[in-house]
C-alpha cells in the first residue's frame, strides 16, 4: 500500500497515465487489439457508440481484460478519458504531481470542458498538491474534488495535526486505499496502481510491477454504487468546504497554464501524441482475437467508508478481510499470492498452516529488503518471517533487478536510462484452485485487514486464472526472485546502512503497518 509514513504525494495529476499513454509506440496497437472498444480520438464517436455491439452482453456479463503492463494501463485511461460522454469518477490513494501530472490534469480539464462531469476523490494523507491549486481546478463548473478523512494534511495547521494524532489515532489511521477509475458508469479500471510515474514504469530510479483489470458492463454498476457511497459519506469533504476561507488569486489562470504546458511539444511530443489515432486499425483484430473475456458472476468487493465501526482500537476487520479469509479457507488445491507487504499475524499463520495440512499448495511472492520501498512494512514482515515459513508455505522475495522488468517496463524508458531503476513488487493478486482470480488493492498486512478501506474483483474464470498464475510463477523463477528458507534469506546481500535502517523501524507497532 505505500505506507502511512511515506512522503506525502498526490493529486494534480489525475490523468498522468493518460499522458504517458502517449509514449507508447507499438504498445498502443497491442492494447487496443486486446479489448475491442477503442478508436481514434479525432473521431466524433463517444464511448457509448463503441459499446453498442456489446450492449446486450453488458446486461448480465462483465467484460474482463487484465492490464499487466503499465503501458496498457495508461493507454486505457487515456482513451477512456477522451471518449467519456457523461461522467468520470476517480477514486485513488495516491495521485502524484510530477511533470506528467500537469499534462494529465489538462486531459481531465479538457473532458470537463466538453461537458463531462468529473468527480475526484483522494485520500488526504498523501496529497501533495497545494490547497490553492486544488481549489483552482475545482473552480471549473464540471469538476468536483473531495478529500477523504482530512485530518492530517489539507486545511490543517501543525497544531490541528498534533491534536488529531494524539486524540483520535485510530480514525487518523483509517485511510481510503480504494482505486477505481470509472467512465460513464459503464467501464472501470481497478487494481493495484496508484497514479504516479513508478506505477507505470516511467520513474528514473524506482518502478513497480503492478496489475489492474479493465471491466466493461456487468459488475461496473457495483463499482459505481460503491464510489457514490464514498462520495456521499461524511468522511469525504469537498475541497471548497475544507478551504472555505481561502481566497484565490484571480491573476493566475491555472487552466490556461496547464493547457500551454501540455501543448508544448517539448513536454508532449506530437509524434507520440498521434499514436492514439492509429487505434481504429486494431479494432478488427480485437474482435477476432476475443481478448476481452465476457464472464458471468464477477464480484466486486469493497469496504464501506471508514472500514468498520472503530469499536476495536486499530482492529475491527471489514468486508474485504472477511471475503478473502473465506476464499482462503475454501481453497482445495492451491493458492498463489502476490503482495508487496507480507505482515502476518498469529491468525493468518494459523489459517495457512491448516490449509497446508489439508494438502493445499501455497506460494507467496513479496518484496525483498533489496526491492522494497517500505522499510516499516518490511520490518513487520521480518519480525515473523521464520514463523511464517514454519507453516509450510513457500515464500519468494522479489529481486530489485528482476529480468521481468525488461518485459513490463516502458520500452521508451529502457532506451533513455543509462542505469536501470530498482524494480519492486506492488501487485496485489491471488489465484485460488486454478479457477478464481482476485485483483485489487488488498495487501497481506494488518493495515489492509483493519484500517484501510480496500477493494478487489473476484473473477471466476479458469482461462484468466491460468494466464495470471503463469505470470506469477514466472516471476518466482530464479532470474526474478529468491526462494527463501528457514536457513537463508537475501537480507545480507543488502548494504549495512539499509539493514540498520530497517531494524530501527521495529519501534513501529505492527497493528498500523
Amino acid at each position: 500500500m505505500q505506507n502511512f509514513n511515506k512522503t506525502f504525494k498526490i493529486l494534480s495529476k489525475i490523468l498522468l497515465l493518460f499522458t504517458l499513454s502517449i509514449y507508447i509506440s507499438n504498445s498502443t496497437r497491442l492494447f487496443a487489439s486486446s479489448t475491442g472498444i477503442y478508436s481514434s480520438y479525432k473521431s466524433d464517436l463517444m464511448l457509448s457508440d463503441y459499446l453498442k455491439d456489446v450492449k446486450n452482453k453488458m446486461q448480465n456479463k462483465t467484460g474482463v481484460y487484465v492490464l499487466e503492463q503499465g503501458i496498457e494501463a495508461m493507454l486505457s485511461r487515456a482513451w477512456l478519458t477522451q471518449h467519456a460522454q457523461t461522467t468520470i469518477d476517480v477514486q485513488y490513494f495516491i495521485f502524484s504531481t510530477d511533470n506528467i501530472g500537469l499534462i494529465a490534469t489538462n486531459y481531465l480539464i479538457e473532458a470537463a470542458k466538453r461537458g463531462v462531469k468529473v468527480r475526484v476523490l483522494v485520500d488526504d494523507i498523501m496529497v501533495e498538491a497545494s490547497g490553492e491549486d486544488l481549489l483552482k481546478i475545482a473552480s471549473h463548473k464540471n469538476i468536483e474534488i473531495k478529500i477523504y478523512n482530512p485530518m492530517a494534511n489539507i486545511g490543517k495547521n501543525i497544531f490541528q495535526k498534533i491534536i488529531n494524532l494524539s486524540t483520535d489515532f485510530h480514525k487518523l489511521n483509517q485511510r481510503m486505499h480504494n482505486k477505481t477509475f470509472t467512465i460513464d458508469g459503464k467501464v472501470t479500471i481497478t487494481g493495484g496502481r496508484n497514479v504516479a510515474d513508478e506505477y507505470f514504469g516511467y520513474d528514473h530510479e524506482y518502478n513497480f510491477r503492478d496489475r489492474d483489470v479493465l471491466l466493461v458492463g456487468g459488475v461496473v454498476s457495483k463499482v459505481q454504487k460503491s464510489f457514490n457511497e464514498f462520495w456521499e459519506n461524511k468522511l469525504s469533504v469537498d475541497i471548497k468546504d475544507l478551504l472555505k476561507n481561502k481566497k484565490l488569486d484571480s491573476d493566475t489562470p491555472i487552466f490556461t497554464k496547464l493547457h500551454e504546458y501540455a501543448s508544448n511539444p517539448k513536454n508532449f511530443v506530437p509524434s507520440v501524441r498521434n499514436k492514439i489515432n492509429e487505434i481504429p486499425l486494431a479494432i478488427k483484430e480485437i474482435q477476432e482475437q476475443k481478448k476481452l473475456q465476457w464472464i458471468e458472476n464477477v464480484q466486486y468487493i469493497s469496504d464501506i467508508p471508514g472500514k468498520n465501526n472503530a469499536n476495536k482500537f486499530l482492529a475491527g476487520g471489514g468486508a474485504s478481510t472477511d471475503k478473502l479469509i473465506s476464499l482462503l479457507k475454501n481453497s482445495k488445491e492451491s493458492v498463489i499470492i502476490q503482495t508487496p507487504y507480507l505482515i502476518t499475524t498469529k491468525k493468518t499463520r494459523k489459517i495457512l498452516k491448516e490449509l497446508v495440512a489439508k494438502g493445499v499448495d501455497i506460494k507467496i511472492l513479496t518484496n525483498s529488503l533489496a526491492s522494497t520501498d517500505n522499510l516499516e512494512a518490511f520490518n513487520g514482515y521480518q519480525r515473523d518471517r521464520q514463523a511464517l515459513l514454519k507453516t509450510g508455505i513457500e515464500v519468494y522475495e522479489f529481486k530489485p533487478n528482476a529480468k521481468i522488468r525488461q518485459k513490463i517496463m516502458s520500452e521508451v524508458m529502457q532506451k533513455q536510462l543509462k542505469k536501470a531503476p530498482i524494480f519492486g513488487l506492488h501487485a496485489k493478486s491471488m489465484v485460488v484452485d486454478n479457477k478464481t482470480s482476485i485483483i485489487g488493492t488488498y495487501n497481506v498486512d494488518p493495515r489492509s485487514a483493519n484500517l484501510n478501506t480496500e477493494n478487489f474483483v473476484i473473477i471466476p474464470s479458469s482461462k484468466i486464472a491460468k494466464e495470471i498464475k503463469e505470470g506469477m510463477i514466472e516471476e518466482m523463477k530464479e532470474e526474478n526472485a529468491w526462494k527463501i528458507s528457514l536457513d537463508w534469506n537475501p537480507d545480507s546481500l543488502v548494504d549495512l546502512k539499509k539493514r540498520i535502517r530497517v531494524k530501527i523501524r521495529r519501534i513501529v507497532p505492527k497493528s498500523i503497518l
